[in-house]
């Protein structure tokens, strides 16, 4: 971090503790670097590179309001107090107006800001720097880039093979008025690849089966045996999915869902119900609200579900040590036993719920004010293999890797494609199936898993979108292979049992920010 920018920040933070109006204040500098490459069939097409520096400063006034205002790559302290100077006013007068055409008394928000923020603070001083072993430049991003899609194009019955390598290293500065100074500087690095096939028969549909691999690093996060074998995997598996047939609808079908698969599930229908702003009606702009609003404590699910949140675990997109608010990061268990124990929490949640922060409240960057974000939401490993689930199954199917999700907007009814699937006839891998959705309720899967396996992963999550502005970010979301009951179809048809599918009279909302972000896994069994 360039020592000017923490600067700037600390002098606009006494800035702000100088107005009359402000009773807490909290600046981020931040400087990001990113560099990224797109290559097709071996070929590089493009190479950029960005860098980007700000700061953004919240200001809590006197009325329990909040002011945001953030300023791109400024160049003294001066042109930030100017940016600062009069909004406190402004939010008083907007208040004001709003009381006395309300008639009311004098207007507070829900939160208590100013208490929940007194009262959940503690003072932390720190510098974390997760450091790159092979520090990637433009050169080597494009290198690494190319040779996968060279691998892939170069398979058998391949017919278009991309990748789109990236890299961004981040330096982040963060003070308080309670007295925080944190400096959090790390590196991610993922790479997305798809491979095309029309099966090797031109009567044959093409298709495409795509993967992310990545996290936490430099050039080691994607290199090697990362990339490669994911690379190894799709080749193998898109020929025989483009000459493959489509799912008839099958309702309360006997599925084994691969951790990637897993993960999209852990993401949508409990990590975002479970970010305490949607818990309370708070945070339905853009991403909904939570079907199990005032359930703390009720069972949700089957004894075998367990579920975490958890930005401590290394190497992933969701890992850092204290979160936008300067609050230490630590593992929140959401569901245990199958019993709903905790949501995720901002300082003002936690003082609604009467809880303690549990450090996620994070913004994409510098321009945005922070939100209840997951960091590393997952669902618990169990004692089974993969091959012992499988061999269970008298009747159903293997999902492979998810694609595309549909959720409502309380996270209740679920619908998501995948990758490709298998049935499963007798506990043995045969039919390879294409244009599959899986759906159901939340609930319901729940109360349906009956083995979790030991292949515990966590899968690089690159675009949740959650907000109004929307605010992209990354982070990780993982489970292991688990064995439940859902409902089985294609895309476009197949679905003439339709009149018993399991959708509630919840609105669907279609989830856009995901598509496509998770590794690919290549259970025992795949073609």
């Amino acid at each position: 971090m360039d020592p000017r920018m923490t600067d700037i920040a600390v002098s606009a933070l006494h800035h702000a503790e100088s107005m009359p109006d402000v009773t807490y204040c909290d600046a981020r500098a931040e400087t990001r670097f990113k560099i990224s490459a797109h290559t097709e069939n071996g070929k590089t097409e493009h190479i950029t590179s960005a860098w980007d520096a700000g700061i953004g400063i919240r200001m809590l006034t006197t009325r329990d309001a909040w002011v945001f205002v953030s300023v791109s790559s400024p160049e003294s302290a001066g042109e930030v107090a100017d940016a600062m100077s009069g909004l406190p006013q402004k939010s008083e007068n907007v208040a004001r107006t709003s009381m006395r055409a309300k008639n009311s008394r004098p207007h507070r928000t829900r939160f208590g800001l100013g208490h929940a923020h007194a009262q959940n603070s503690k003072v932390h001083t720190a510098k974390i720097t997760h450091r790159a072993k092979e520090p990637p430049d433009q050169n080597q991003i494009a290198r690494i880039g190319a040779e996968c899609s060279r691998a892939m194009y170069d398979a058998p019955k391949i017919v278009c093979a991309t990748s789109s390598p990236q890299s961004e290293s981040v330096s982040k500065y963060y003070t308080d008025s309670t007295g925080c100074s944190i400096l959090q500087e790390y590196t991610d690095t993922v790479m997305s690849i798809t491979a095309t096939s029309n099966g090797g028969h031109g009567h044959a549909t093409t298709r495409t089966i795509d993967a992310t691999v990545g996290g936490r690093g430099g050039l080691e996060a994607i290199n090697d045996s990362h990339a490669s074998k994911k690379a190894v995997d799709i080749t193998a598996a898109v020929p025989h999915v483009a000459r493959a047939t489509t799912a008839k609808y099958d309702r309360d079908a006997d599925v084994v869902m691969n951790p990637n698969f897993v993960a999209l599930l852990a993401h949508e229908i409990l990590g975002h119900p479970s970010e305490a702003d949607r818990v309370i009606g708070h945070e339905m702009a853009w991403a909904g609200g939570a079907w199990w609003s005032g359930m703390l404590g009720k069972k949700i699910g089957s004894h075998t579900l367990n579920a975490f949140d958890d930005p401590t675990i290394p190497d992933t997109l969701g890992s850092y040590a204290f979160d936008d608010e300067g609050v230490a990061s630590s593992k929140t268990t959401l569901v245990k036993n199958g019993i709903l124990q905790g949501h995720m929490h901002s300082k003002e949640t936690a003082h609604v719920f009467g809880t303690a922060p549990t450090g996620n409240m994070r913004a994409t960057d510098y321009r945005f004010m922070p939100l209840v974000r997951m960091a590393c939401t997952c669902i618990g490993p169990g004692d089974h293999t993969q091959e012992e689930m499988i061999r269970d199954v008298r009747d159903g199917y293997f999902i492979y890797d998810m694609k595309i999700p549909s959720i409502d907007m309380n996270r209740y009814n679920w619908s998501i494609s995948c990758q490709y699937a298998q049935r499963i006839k007798d506990g043995v891998m045969g039919e390879v199936l294409r244009d599959v959705i899986v759906s159901g309720t939340a609930p319901k899967l729940f109360e349906s898993i009956s083995q979790c396996g030991k292949d515990f992963a966590i899968s690089a999550i690159t675009n949740c979108g959650k907000g109004d502005p929307m605010q992209a970010l990354a982070m990780g979301n993982g489970g292991p292979s688990i064995r439940a009951k859902a409902t089985v179809s294609s895309v476009g048809g197949n679905v003439s049992g339709g009149n018993g599918n399991d959708y509630k009279s919840h609105n669907n909302h279609h989830h856009h920010n995901n598509n496509n972000h998770f590794n690919y896994q290549n259970p025992a069994g795949a073609p």
